[in-house]
């Protein structure tokens, strides 16, 4: 089993340093700026299934780095949440075949509400209808699953979590985020001791 572990460690990390790097990353964080710290709009991130739970980790750690951010439920959208959308909104949108009917639905609804709303993609399809929708299309890769069937999501998600991550970080960046700052969005738990400590 050790060295079964081993390779299942050897193909997420190749997976995670062949994610293609390219213009589209500066653009992304670019729009989430103009969008939301100059507009005055939030992030809002969407997926279904798995892709939606890391959805609901960017979400959450964008908030927690000074960028205000909700998740929507796609399904939930079609029952009455697609009115959380506002003027300057953008959405964030994952999903791996970039077919998921509920994400895609959710482009024409979200469109239909608000005709100005951009999208940003993160997919292992650039060909897929999602991202035919997107203004700005971030690849995976479409790494191979480590799944023993190859079905189950985990080289996409491990992929997509740390796409994620490089979005918040560069955001993150770009805004200037003090430790100050985030101690004041971080109270609880140990890294809300460490980071008041820190910003004194």
């Amino acid at each position: 089993m050790k060295e079964n572990i081993k390779e299942l460690l050897r193909k997420e990390a190749e997976a995670v340093l062949n994610i293609p790097v390219d213009d589209a990353y500066e653009q992304a964080v670019e729009l989430i700026v103009e969008q939301v710290h100059r507009r005055n709009g939030k992030l809002i991130t969407s997926g279904m299934g798995k892709a939606g739970q890391i959805a609901m980790n960017m979400a959450t750690t964008f908030c927690s780095t000074g960028t205000p951010s909700v998740f929507l439920h796609p399904s939930e959208a079609q029952h009455g949440d697609l009115g959380i959308i506002q003027k300057n909104d953008l959405l964030l949108l994952i999903s791996n075949s970039g077919k998921t009917r509920e994400i895609v639905e959710l482009t024409i609804l979200s469109r239909r509400l608000n005709p100005d709303l951009k999208f940003i993609v993160i997919t292992g399809n650039a060909d897929s209808p999602l991202a035919q929708e997107a203004d700005i299309c971030l690849c995976t890769g479409h790494p191979e699953e480590v799944c023993a069937l190859g079905m189950a999501p985990t080289t996409s998600t491990t992929v997509m979590t740390v796409m994620g991550d490089i979005l918040v970080v560069e955001t993150t960046k770009r805004i200037g985020l003090t430790i100050e700052e985030y101690s004041l969005r971080h109270h609880g738990g140990y890294l809300g001791k460490r980071s008041r400590e820190m910003s004194k």
